[in-house]
């Protein structure tokens, strides 16, 4: 009997460690932000966003709220992420809907697609995670309009938002952002 405690308890140490080697291989190539699993959400833009067009559409206040998909719509695909493509992260950050968000990885802001599910996932708010990337996001928005960077380098970068952060955001963005046009 004291031999299948133990058994058990070896197994049961295991499969936690199984688990958690899956949940933090999730980010282990920059294991001090939360990033997409590339292969899932290889990102995705939205092709009615150009170079040209930039002062009628990224640069215009608000626009993003005209292409913002549905909250149903992202909730519910969160939910299916979390229960199959994305269930790692469950395993480090819990299962807790309300400790992702359902975030586009190249942002409105950045013309990403507003609903290809390669452009969307759950991204935690824990660690380094949702709201450290919102604000490399409206840094290279403000680049972008301002003419600093073009349109296809902001959104090559933001494919890699942790270097993009280290690269692009100022202290003055990381302590004050505007993110309300995400």
């Amino acid at each position: 009997m004291k031999w299948v405690k133990i058994m058990q308890h070896k197994l049961t140490a295991l499969v936690l460690t199984g688990i958690l080697s899956i949940g933090v291989s999730a980010y282990a190539a920059n294991p001090d932000w939360v990033i997409q699993n590339k292969k899932v959400t290889p990102g995705a833009l939205n092709n009615d966003v150009t170079q040209e067009n930039i002062a009628t559409t990224v640069c215009k206040s608000g626009w993003t709220a005209t292409i913002r998909p549905t909250v149903t719509y992202t909730n519910k695909l969160k939910d299916t992420q979390l229960k199959t493509t994305y269930k790692s992260y469950v395993a480090v950050w819990g299962a807790t809907p309300g400790a992702y968000e359902e975030d586009h990885l190249i942002s409105l802001q950045l013309g990403g697609d507003p609903s290809s599910e390669k452009n969307l996932w759950p991204q935690p708010y824990a660690d380094n995670g949702a709201r450290k990337k919102d604000v490399v996001e409206t840094a290279l928005k403000r680049l972008v309009c301002a003419g600093t960077i073009k349109l296809k380098d902001a959104q090559k970068a933001i494919l890699n938002w942790p270097a993009a952060y280290k690269k692009y955001v100022i202290p003055a963005d990381a302590k004050s952002p505007d993110t309300s046009d995400n």
